[in-house]
């Protein structure tokens, strides 16, 4: 049973992007290297060989990795979307109680997070935590450091530009 990936129209396409790059560029760019590396001769002592190959099969695993997401992905709509309780694709607004820091994220895939941009992935402590909240819930977080963060839901909203 294959795993449905939900993501946004915006992440769908800037996978499809990068994996043009990486089949038509990238792949074109590790052959050469390759080639080159196999005109030095001796394939024993050849560490230049040794790093395009391992170069290749990094770019391949790439490759295969967005391919099986893409074929699994489900794209938000987000006329769908409920502001009810968090999920994919909702925006929150939440507060650290400790802090008084307030703080606005938008729930995406864990292919679709992006800490500088605001984008917590559902998979991660905080994110995870979030999942099915409703606004004016509180709750604890155990983040990596192994501290604990509380926090209380302020608001839920609906990401814009998502299709």
């Amino acid at each position: 049973m294959k795993k449905e990936i939900l993501m946004s129209l915006q992440g769908v396409k800037a996978l499809e992007q990068e994996l043009e790059f990486l089949k038509t560029v990238r792949r074109k760019e590790v052959a050469q290297k390759i080639k080159v590396a196999l005109s030095f001769g001796d394939l024993s002592e050849n560490s230049e060989y040794d790093e395009a190959k391992n170069d290749q099969a990094m770019l391949e695993s790439r490759i295969a990795y967005i391919e099986k997401t893409l074929n699994n992905v489900k794209i938000i709509d987000v006329s769908e979307l409920s502001t009810d309780s968090v999920g994919i694709g909702c925006t929150v607004k939440v507060k650290d109680l400790d802090t008084d820091e307030i703080e606005d994220y938008s729930v995406v895939s864990s292919n679709e997070a992006s800490i500088r941009e605001g984008k917590i992935s559902d998979e991660s402590p905080v994110g995870s935590a979030l999942m099915g909240k409703v606004a004016g819930e509180r709750f604890e977080v155990t983040v990596p450091s192994g501290m604990t963060i509380r926090y209380e839901l302020l608001e839920i909203g609906k990401q814009t530009g998502l299709s």
